[in-house]
């Protein structure tokens, strides 16, 4: 049996995927009881920026001038393009030629 289909590896997977779509019905289910004002409205449309701020923050705050630099660019192109496809591509390519000229770590 390969690493991959032990009996522990595949209980972690479906740990992880029960608790991922318990989750996301529960999210689904507590909203029903939310009446939702247009304040609230304007609270969940923020919430996804606020979510990608989080997450991309203490990497930049880590990452240094590099990852900075690759982020800032990656948001110009967002605003720019409003393609976050092409901005992830932009910010990716950013970072890979700034450490293939020699900055950063």
């Amino acid at each position: 049996m390969t690493d991959f289909l032990r009996s522990d590896v595949m209980l972690a997977f479906a740990v992880m995927t029960a608790v991922t779509v318990a989750s996301r019905l529960g999210g689904y289910w507590l909203m029903g009881y939310v009446n939702v004002t247009s304040r609230v409205r304007r609270m969940l449309d923020a919430l996804p920026g606020s979510i990608i701020v989080a997450a991309a923050l203490p990497v930049a705050v880590n990452g240094g001038p590099v990852v900075i630099f690759a982020i800032l660019s990656a948001m110009a192109v967002t605003v720019i393009r409003r393609n976050d496809f092409v901005a992830v591509i932009v910010g990716m390519a950013v970072a890979a030629a700034a450490r293939a000229m020699g900055f950063g770590g």
